[in-house]
């Protein structure tokens, strides 16, 4: 019984860590860019978008499909970053043990 009493500790230790841990997450920015840096997308460590700066020269009524394009390139490389970024963080909690497959933070 022993044994088990030290598992439901560390259990509860893990739990406290990771619900820091989401806590943190929420709190981190990334940054990512497309276009040489035209567009910056800012999300949080959990994915979501909080800014979007274009740059003035990009604004042309004829090139509204590339806008797009580069606003959808920037949001994918920051959420790329924030993924890589939670997935450094569960390291630490976890000792560097992998999540389980098909689990994810957000």
């Amino acid at each position: 019984m022993k044994n088990l009493g030290n598992l439901m500790k560390q259990a509860q230790q893990m739990q406290a860590r990771m619900e820091e841990m989401q806590a943190t997450l929420a709190d981190a920015e990334v940054e990512g860019n497309s276009g040489g840096g035209l567009i910056n997308a800012v999300m949080t460590g959990k994915g979501e978008l909080k800014r979007l700066k274009i740059d003035p020269s990009l604004v042309d009524k004829d090139e509204v499909e590339v806008l797009e394009d580069l606003i959808v390139a920037a949001c994918a490389d920051a959420k790329a970053k924030a993924e890589a970024h939670a997935a450094e963080e569960m390291k630490k909690v976890t000792g560097g043990l992998p999540l389980p497959p098909g689990m994810k933070l957000f």
